[in-house]
């Protein structure tokens, strides 16, 4: 953003000569410009996921000049600690890019179309800004590096600093949904598989499944994040040009050493090699948010199931900024935050797509591939951490009750398994399949209940009495080792603390 400290001279957007030629109703001007009436500045409108949310500040332009800022001061500290530069320099260096506001982003961003990237028009500005404050630091101003190596350095920073709030989101989310399944461990519902009922579950077993994606989720965020590395090779990654400034006649252990010293500076990791052409980096993240939204998206898609108005065993808090209203039918209470969650998930798979497909770099420096991530990258942080952000608002109230009377929807033959096993160990497994269908017809055709259709043959009269028929096709006592699957999955967890108890705040509330 413009700043009242910043020389006007430098503002070129200023310095244009009004366009007489632009039109009024929004299409562009004969000189190629767009419409006055018309701001070019992104405020969210297409993103509500991500609008308002901590990782869309961290990953606005502001944030990527402020990284790009914070890139740059950091290697001439390093080589200051190295003896490659006076630490004036680095003081110098670190004080005026501290100074963000001095730096005009749109003005940048205009004038990166010329070299193709932000850092080219940043380092004239910034060597500028220093050579003001202190002439001698000037010359230590991106010394030896290539714009790839602030621009990837930068985006790393940048990615560290937006996985913080994701990273802790993804913690909210994991542990409110353990306490939803640890307070719902044996409370039945139907299963369901390909779209019908299938045998019976427990809500409790649901809840620990999107429990156990969303920690899979974190651990890989986390694990990606530790690792992403500074980016420092110079023109063509051979570090021939820090040599070259060496005090010490071209000291190559200084110079070796220092990616550690430019690592240690931004907190960083330390890569083998420079990797303007081997984007591991990018790609690791590229799959570790696909898959983060992909495990949003399987909750948010199951609660988009049982909170329809036919199945209603899960109601959505419609709270927490995600609203949940109709513009024509007041009746509704739309789950606005599922809805959200479900568009990243189809969302970010194709933006890694992209960032996949830039691993296929050639050369030392890439033509195309490298700035083909850029967008893609900051769209997919943006997406996850509105959707990380959503879910852990997401409060979810179940409803046992409405699960137990989707469970007999079918008059007891969800439990046909159940049947099938138990009479066929008395009246042998092909009679006891064909009693079981016909038993089946029965109920489907509204002749008799379950149990007095089974009766009805003369072999299952005799084997059976209709208290144990009752018993076989309860649904309730056929969900098999699900309260134990729960206990197993949410075994000792030092990364999940225990929270308040069940229904002391939303997402483990109960209803009827």
């Amino acid at each position: 953003m413009p700043s009242s400290d910043r020389e006007p001279s430098r503002d070129r957007t200023r310095d244009r000569e009004p366009s007489h030629d632009r039109t009024r109703d929004g299409e562009p001007s004969r000189d190629g410009e767009p419409s006055s009436d018309l701001d070019p500045a992104d405020v969210g409108l297409l993103a509500p996921v991500a609008v308002g949310s901590r990782v869309e500040a961290l990953t606005g332009d502001a944030a990527f000049v402020r990284g790009m800022l914070d890139a740059e001061a950091a290697l001439t500290r390093a080589q200051a600690a190295l003896g490659l530069a006076p630490p004036a320099a680095a003081a110098a260096v670190t004080a005026v890019a501290g100074r963000t506001s001095r730096f005009d982003v749109r003005d940048l961003a205009l004038r990166a179309r010329s070299g193709g990237n932000p850092v080219i028009p940043l380092v004239t500005d910034l060597t500028a800004a220093v050579a003001e404050h202190d002439p001698e630091a000037a010359p230590y101003v991106h010394r030896g590096a290539t714009s790839q190596d602030i621009w990837d350095t930068a985006a790393m920073l940048v990615t560290v600093r937006a996985l913080e709030p994701v990273l802790a989101d993804l913690d909210r989310t994991a542990a409110a949904l353990a306490r939803l399944a640890a307070a719902h461990r044996n409370t039945p519902m139907p299963g369901r598989t390909l779209t019908q009922h299938a045998v019976p579950t427990t809500f409790g077993l649901k809840a620990a499944g999107w429990r156990s994606l969303v920690a899979a989720a974190r651990d890989r965020l986390a694990a990606v994040r530790a690792a992403l590395p500074v980016q420092l090779g110079g023109a063509a990654g051979t570090l021939a040009a820090f040599r070259e400034y060496s005090p010490r006649e071209g000291d190559a252990e200084d110079v070796l050493r220092l990616p550690a010293a430019y690592a240690a500076e931004t907190g960083l990791a330390e890569p083998a090699l420079p990797w303007h052409t081997l984007r591991t980096p990018v790609a690791d993240l590229a799959g570790a948010l696909a898959f983060t939204a992909g495990a949003l998206g399987k909750f948010a898609a199951d609660v988009l199931v049982l909170s329809r108005t036919e199945i209603g065993e899960i109601s959505v808090d419609t709270g927490g900024g995600t609203g949940g209203g109709s513009s024509a039918m007041p009746q509704k209470a739309n789950p606005v935050g599922a809805v959200l969650i479900a568009a990243v998930a189809r969302q970010v798979p194709a933006l890694a797509a992209v960032l996949y497909g830039s691993l296929a770099a050639e050369d030392e420096r890439p033509p195309g591939a490298w700035h083909a991530e850029w967008q893609p990258m900051r769209e997919a942080l943006r997406l996850v951490g509105g959707a990380a952000a959503v879910a852990a608002e997401l409060g979810l109230r179940a409803h046992p009750r409405r699960m137990r009377d989707n469970l007999d929807l079918t008059g007891g033959l969800i439990v046909s398994e159940r049947l099938s096993a138990a009479l066929a160990a008395e009246i042998g497994r092909g009679r006891a399949a064909r009693v079981v269908k016909a038993a089946a017809h029965v109920v489907r055709d509204g002749g008799a209940d379950l149990v007095a259709a089974l009766l009805a043959d003369p072999a299952v009269a005799e084997a059976f009495s209709e208290e144990s028929l009752r018993e076989l096709t309860d649904p309730a006592r056929y969900t098999g080792l699900a309260g134990h699957l729960v206990d197993r999955a949410l075994g000792p967890s030092p990364g999940l603390s225990p929270g308040p108890s069940p229904g002391s705040e939303p997402g483990v509330e109960e209803g009827r």
